[in-house]
């Protein structure tokens, strides 16, 4: 693989190594996708052909962050246009993948199409797993030996169903993805401009806060929910700082997004969440903070995102102060999940406070690129665990090694212990809240993962 096809894969989101997931039709690819991902992300039927389009998704293991690529199923000759389509997008998926899993089925066995997709896979000179579904049991991995044809060394039996095997297939390719891009697969941040997406329900005032934030009537503000389809990117200048305004669809529920459009649209708006630095979360100040702010907040959370929560329309409330003050506290309450988030109140059609959120964004980004030197954050490791002992696992106690922080934008720590599994949440929850405290994190999400020293990787 060589460097520009790494470099482009990995600007696909968010600077995440992408997998891609291949295979003739109907072999159960969209199955092992949404196991994967674990959700139902990717619609499933015994029909062949039912996935078309290239879906992506984030997935995780151990902690280790990629991107999961679902595609359509390869022909060797389309029977009509869309077949062709179809092969075309996966082939496309192929290209920008850092990683491929062939997938095969076991109850159908080594088919001339499959000799076909791995001669293809082959001569793409990626790293390659093969997998053999529709295995449920250890009784069935003697189906495996008709697929070794194919020239491979070695084959993993998965019930994508089912889960058999699925652990061994998941250690396998975060090994793979360790071995192309070390322990953290996210790329540092250069500083050189900060992306803000602007994000929440129709309606609330995004795009007037654009308008208001470039001076110019950018972007199109109507009072019909809506309006904005696409996601926009604007570049802007402030006091000598560059700054990336990205513009989103309102965010609907799922039942309100019945209209393919509207659909697109919401994916984009969640693809702008993932490329930005800091998300400001538009809240519409009439209405007040709704179950649908809090889902996208969680979208934001979910992501380790900085977050900046606007209150908007705070104009129609400022002569009501018991009501401004109840909007406040109901806002920080329902949204206690991410405590380091600050709250502005602003009004996007007056201009009320809207130039205060500069200075935010430049305290919360400063923060999201500080890297903690090794030898310092080993030694506040060493006092926070004395002070507060690590819980016991299978009648031991949890003994940490060292730790080292090793990405930023959020500051990533990964601390090496004897049992990663054995450290409850509110373990988890002390040192985190310990690590804001002493390196002025107070803005920002903290991420922590816990490995354990015996890997391979680690020395």
């Amino acid at each position: 693989m060589n460097e520009s096809t790494r470099k482009k894969s990995r600007n696909i989101a968010r600077g995440l190594p992408v997998v891609a997931i291949v295979g003739r039709p109907n072999v159960g690819k969209s199955t092992l996708f949404n196991r994967i991902v674990r959700q139902r992300k990717a619609l499933v039927d015994d029909q062949p052909g039912i996935t078309r389009d290239r879906i992506y998704a984030q997935a995780s293991w151990d902690e280790y962050p990629f991107l999961v690529v679902d595609t359509g199923g390869l022909q060797e000759k389309g029977r009509n246009q869309i077949d062709e389509e179809v092969s075309r997008q996966a082939i496309q998926a192929i290209e920008e993948a850092d990683l491929i899993i062939f997938v095969g089925d076991a109850k159908t066995g080594s088919t001339a199409e499959d000799q076909l997709i791995s001669q293809i896979l082959r001569k793409g000179n990626k790293p390659l797993l093969y997998v053999v579904n529709k295995i449920d049991g250890p009784e069935q991995e003697q189906l495996l030996y008709d697929f070794y044809q194919l020239g491979v060394s070695e084959i993993l039996p998965v019930s994508a169903a089912h889960g058999h095997g699925f652990k061994k297939l998941m250690n396998r390719i975060v090994d793979e993805l360790m071995i192309l891009f070390g322990e953290s697969p996210i790329e540092e941040e250069t500083g050189e401009i900060i992306r803000l997406a602007i994000v929440g329900r129709p309606n609330a005032g995004k795009s007037s806060l654009i308008n208001r934030l470039v001076g110019d009537d950018r972007c199109l503000v109507s009072e019909e929910p809506g309006t904005t389809r696409d996601s926009v990117d604007t570049e802007i200048e402030f006091r000598g700082k560059k700054y990336q305004l990205i513009d989103t669809a309102g965010i609907r529920r799922k039942g309100k997004t019945r209209k393919k459009i509207e659909k697109i649209s919401v994916i984009k708006a969640i693809q702008s969440i993932e490329k930005c630095h800091i998300a400001i979360l538009i809240i519409d100040g009439e209405l007040g903070i709704t179950d649908q702010d809090c889902r996208i907040a969680g979208y934001i959370f979910e992501r380790g995102k900085a977050c900046i929560i606007a209150i908007n329309k705070i104009d129609l409330v400022k002569k009501d102060p018991s009501r401004r003050k109840r909007l406040l506290e109901e806002t920080r309450y329902a949204l206690k999940f991410m405590p380091y988030a600050p709250t502005i109140p602003i009004s996007a059609l007056t201009g009320e406070k809207v130039l205060k959120i500069f200075p935010l964004v430049d305290k919360i980004f400063e923060q999201y690129l500080t890297r903690i030197p090794t030898s310092k954050l080993n030694q506040f490791f060493e006092e926070i665990t004395f002070k507060h002992e690590p819980p016991m696992f299978r009648n031991r106690r949890v003994k940490f090694y060292y730790a080292t922080q090793v990405s930023t934008a959020p500051p990533t720590i990964v601390a090496f212990c004897n049992f990663p599994d054995g450290i409850h949440f509110s373990y988890k929850r002390y040192l985190v809240n310990e690590i804001r405290k002493k390196f002025s994190f107070d803005m920002i999400p903290v991420r922590l993962i816990f490995r354990a020293r015996t890997s391979k990787y680690h020395t």
